[in-house]
């Protein structure tokens, strides 16, 4: 799919990650000598101590708050799936280091040295400056020779990763049949039986009803529960209670006004012509007089713009929105289209551009001036930095005192609470594997919940950082072991899953006997077809994988042709397909950029089945207990 972002160098990527976007390979420098406090992994040998994992994961979470800003919720990432995701990306990050190591790549001073110096950030007045440098590197906490250590790094492994990221290739033939079979159409109607009208018809049978429950017992086991009260410790709470000063919060944003300005952001749509690079002048010369017929009818019928960009453009990402691009800001797009789109009048359709990606057709839909708030607007915003700022250099002691209260009182939560100023909450039952609410869905917090001298003795639970900056201790009001429903009490349940079994196989005999008479050339619609459609594997409208996949296996030699299939709610499908829509021949520009998709496609493929090999080559042992 067609990227406008503007794709500069590869460490300006990385710099800019250091800012907000989620790390994969670099940042391993500033963990390496953080103390042996246990591990989370061990990769050939190689520990990831648990310190590391828990800074990465902090790091993750202050650039998905960077990005997100006031739609932050950190619950939504105290998941075991990020937690996972995080660990997967440090464990990837070794293999490829030694993968790299292994196979003789390596890095040269003034391949850093250049590559550090091309950065535009770095730059003023197009040259390197030393000092901005440096002050850049200041403002992220790093060090020139950290920032130095994480370039070798990257682009040691863009050496690495390059032979598939540089050389995919999909044949001709590929191209064209892929191509094909994502345009191609079918008209169907669809007439679809469900397992409902066959509930009313079916009952089991008690000795079903027992046999059923003997086999599934276990289904139906309560597991231990507990109802619990509990204290949460966090940066953001402790931070309330901090006082800023107005000086304080003056001086902040007279130093970092540049910080709350927002700049101009202009939206556009876009005609793409898609040249490729090694087009002979005949095919660029016929390419740009396609795009002067697509400029004069969109000047001529402005509103059509939208409809013109479906059919036409090239960017098949934007031409679904109608060209649209959405809102940007400058230094995001190619700069000579972005020069043009922040020289536009409103509303105004321009003349071509001319990029790396082709010929564009650009019409600018809407603009947002540049604001530049004042104090009062962003005081709030700044109090909350600063409070933020001051708790966190005084949290560290004060989560050492809440865990001694903790412990020292065992017997109660009452003195922590007062101590700290903090409310005691109370939950409903819970289970070892309670997801709500959020803040209790942590496998250790839930283990110590758990443990016999939790249950038994009631005692606190041990405080236990459940994300970053946020730690909790519990104490059970109630406990109830875990116990095996009777018979009696689930039989209405065993009863519900049985009928609906049974309906579901009555939906599919009568499925597949409807398609075997339609098939012998009986009518048994009773007129009860839907309205026919157009369908393609792009385009499915609705119909799920399994059913799409009947669609087009069957043979469209004599039309109408019918197929069916049960499908993934419990009913049957059956189809009617009426004739098959050939694609036109598709232009060689349009042809080019599917080839090009394409490419992305398998090498985004060779580099997760790359990744998987080298996984499975390795020995790799995961703590899971620890994190």
């Amino acid at each position: 799919m067609f990227d406008f972002v503007n794709r500069k160098k590869r460490i300006v990527q990385v710099f800019m990650g250091l800012l907000i976007l989620p790390f994969l390979f670099w940042g391993v420098e500033s963990y390496r000598n953080m103390g042996g406090e246990g591990y989370v992994a061990i990769v050939d040998g190689e520990e990831i101590p648990r310190r590391e994992y828990e800074q990465a994961l902090r790091d993750h979470h202050e650039r998905m708050r960077s990005m997100l800003g006031a739609n932050f919720d950190s619950a939504m990432l105290d998941t075991f799936e990020v937690k996972s995701s995080v660990l997967e990306r440090l464990i990837q990050q070794r293999l490829l280091y030694r993968e790299a190591a292994g196979n003789g790549f390596t890095v040269l001073d003034s391949q850093i040295v250049k590559t550090i110096r091309d950065v535009p950030a770095f730059q003023k007045d197009s040259k390197f400056s030393k000092q901005q440098y440096e002050q850049l590197l200041r403002t992220q906490g790093l060090t020139p020779a950290i920032f130095e250590s994480r370039v070798r790094q990257e682009l040691l492994l863009q050496q690495l990763l390059g032979g598939y990221s540089d050389y995919a290739f999909a044949p001709k033939v590929v191209t064209e049949k892929v191509y094909y079979l994502s345009e191609v159409k079918r008209e169907i109607n669809q007439l679809q039986i469900g397992p409902e009208q066959f509930l009313a018809q079916v009952a089991p049978e008690e000795k079903d009803i027992a046999a059923y429950y003997e086999k599934h017992k276990a289904d139906f086991d309560l597991p231990e529960r507990a109802r619990i009260e509990y204290l949460v410790l966090s940066l953001d709470a402790v931070a309330k209670n901090e006082t800023v000063s107005d000086e304080a919060v003056t001086t902040y944003f007279s130093e970092h006004q540049e910080e709350f300005n927002q700049p101009e952001e202009r939206k556009a749509s876009h005609i793409l012509v898609s040249i490729t690079a090694d087009a002979t002048d005949d095919e660029k010369q016929a390419t740009r007089k396609k795009a002067e017929g697509l400029l004069e009818q969109v000047k001529q019928s402005p509103e059509q713009f939208a409809e013109i960009a479906k059919q036409n453009s090239d960017d098949p990402g934007s031409a679904m929105r109608g060209g649209d691009l959405g809102f940007f800001s400058r230094g995001v797009m190619v700069k000579a289209f972005e020069d043009k789109i922040f020289s536009m009048q409103l509303d105004e359709i321009g003349d071509i551009v001319e990029t790396d990606f082709g010929l564009h057709i650009i019409k600018l839909t809407a603009i947002k001036e540049e604001k530049k708030p004042s104090l009062d607007d962003v005081r709030e915003q700044i109090e909350n930095k600063l409070k933020l700022e001051m708790a966190s250099s005084i949290f560290g002691e004060i989560a050492e005192d809440f865990s001694n209260v903790i412990y020292e009182q065992s017997d109660s939560l009452q003195a922590a609470a007062k101590k700290f100023e903090l409310s005691v909450q109370t939950s409903d039952w819970i289970t070892r594997s309670s997801a709500d609410p959020a803040v209790l869905s942590n496998d250790k917090l839930l283990s110590a919940i758990f443990s016999e001298d939790a249950v038994k003795n009631h005692r606190n639970t041990e405080a236990i950082e459940v994300k970053p900056d946020t730690l909790v201790a519990a104490r059970i009001l109630e406990y109830k072991p875990a116990t095996t429903q009777s018979l009696e009490v689930v039989r209405e349940q065993i009863i519900e899953k049985l009928k609906k079994q049974m309906a579901e196989a009555k939906v599919v005999e009568e499925g597949q006997a409807k398609l075997a008479r339609l098939q012998a050339g009986e009518d048994v619609s009773d007129g009860a077809w839907g309205d026919a459609k157009q369908i393609s594997y792009m385009q499915p409208q609705g119909l799920d994988p399994e059913t799409l996949r009947i669609v087009f296996n069957a043979d469209t030699s004599a039309l109408p042709v019918y197929a069916g299939g049960a499908n993934s709610k419990g009913g049957f499908n059956l189809i009617r397909i009426n004739r098959v829509i050939e694609p036109g021949s598709a232009e060689k520009a349009k042809l080019d950029g599917f080839a090009k998709q394409l490419q992305q496609m398998i090498t985004q493929e060779e580099m997760s089945a790359y990744l998987a090999a080298i996984r499975q080559r390795y020995d790799v042992k995961v703590k899971q207990e620890s994190f």
